[in-house]
């Protein structure tokens, strides 16, 4: 093999060699991204990081044999890895992004980013000073149905008005992770990013104000934590937007899945035909078709057009949308792309859920 002619081109070839990539959480969200790496030959595992050893130690036997450990910080100095996949509780991941990032990796941490807006907005600005990528898990904005929902969106006029939910019912393991998520955030907060986020694409307006409700229907979790909650937003260009989530064994079935988009001249929704039980992790990313309504009239004031089924039946499964969410990084990393208004818009979107989360717990209205 020829020896590079310069630091600058032996800094090319490296960088088109297979990344090592260290996943720290071994639970359902890192096994699908697991999955993806293993599946990309642009990755190259290194170890897998998870404090129970059973998760581990499955993960690795399924994916062939990979080196496993039991702490996050013993794993990192082990390894030594280009990337750092972060797919642990909310409570660590500032913790976890800081330390990966000061090792010179590039991270992808699942959402949120953190459980404070002072905490993301460190984060964000370390991935700035360190010159790594920082790449959000919000699976949403790989989506191609999604992605078309909000395109179609911002063709209905201003204002919009945004519903959306995503009560689960649940019970045994998954109820067991509600729990264990609700001992650092809320299902408004934890799930909220998302939507909010979807909203603030569809409006591309700053939010100006938000308000809550909320109730706490078990004595399983922290008697200042609540299941359920429903936020309130208002943009500057007359926008507003809803987003309610519950999670627990209480829940109902029939209020699972909303997701519709109003304007002057027309809606979209998101026809549910695809989804099943609403305790199903992966539903929420599924979309069965979109359901486009005219607003528009004849002379007789009736609709003169009719509502079109666009079918998006050949979406993505779950594991798919994570290798989509991992070729970003990639392409990312590559091509050297630009991702300060990505990790912004994250750090934005929990700004706005957890000023959602104070004016339920303070009982008023926060002007953002």
């Amino acid at each position: 093999m020829s020896t590079p002619c310069c630091d600058e081109c032996a800094a090319k070839i490296r960088l088109m060699q297979p990344l090592d990539v260290l996943v720290v959480g071994c639970g359902h969200m890192g096994a699908s991204h697991a999955r993806a790496y293993h599946a990309l030959k642009e990755f190259n595992i290194v170890g897998l990081v998870s404090r129970t050893p059973a998760s581990r130690e499955r993960l690795s036997q399924a994916l062939g044999g990979y080196p496993t450990f039991a702490r996050f910080e013993d794993a990192l100095q082990a390894t030594r890895p280009a990337v750092v996949s972060i797919n642990t509780y909310p409570e660590t991941h500032a913790d976890y992004v800081t330390k990966s990032l000061l090792s010179g990796a590039h991270v992808f941490v699942e959402k949120p980013l953190a459980t404070t807006v002072a905490e993301a907005q460190a984060l964000a600005d370390l991935a700035e000073k360190t010159q790594r990528k920082l790449v959000i898990g919000y699976i949403l904005r790989v989506h191609p149905a999604w992605q078309q929902f909000i395109r179609i969106a911002q063709t209905l006029g201003k204002p919009l008005v945004m519903r959306m939910n995503l009560n689960q019912q649940s019970s045994g393991p998954q109820w067991e992770t509600h729990k264990a998520l609700m001992q650092s955030m809320s299902p408004i907060v934890d799930c909220g990013v998302h939507y909010v986020d979807v909203m603030c694409q569809m409006t591309r307006s700053r939010p100006v104000r938000v308000s809550a409700i909320g109730a706490r229907l078990t004595d399983e979790i922290a008697p200042t934590m609540y299941n359920y909650g429903n936020l309130l937003v208002t943009f500057a260009d007359g926008s507003v937007g809803w987003y309610e989530a519950g999670w627990g064994p209480m829940m109902s079935e029939t209020a699972s899945f909303v997701k519709d988009v109003v304007g002057p001249k027309g809606c979209v929704s998101i026809v549910d035909e695809a989804k099943e039980q609403s305790d199903d992790i992966e539903g929420h990313t599924q979309t069965g078709g979109l359901r486009l309504h005219h607003s528009m009239r004849d002379t007789s004031g009736r609709f003169s057009r009719p509502d079109e089924i666009i079918d998006t039946s050949d979406e993505p499964d779950h594991d798919a949308l994570c290798a989509l969410e991992q070729a970003f990084l990639l392409d990312a990393i590559r091509h050297d792309r630009d991702l300060s208004d990505h990790v912004q818009d994250a750090v934005n979107s929990l700004r706005i859920v957890l000023a959602a989360d104070t004016a339920l717990r303070e009982g008023r209205t926060v002007d953002l």
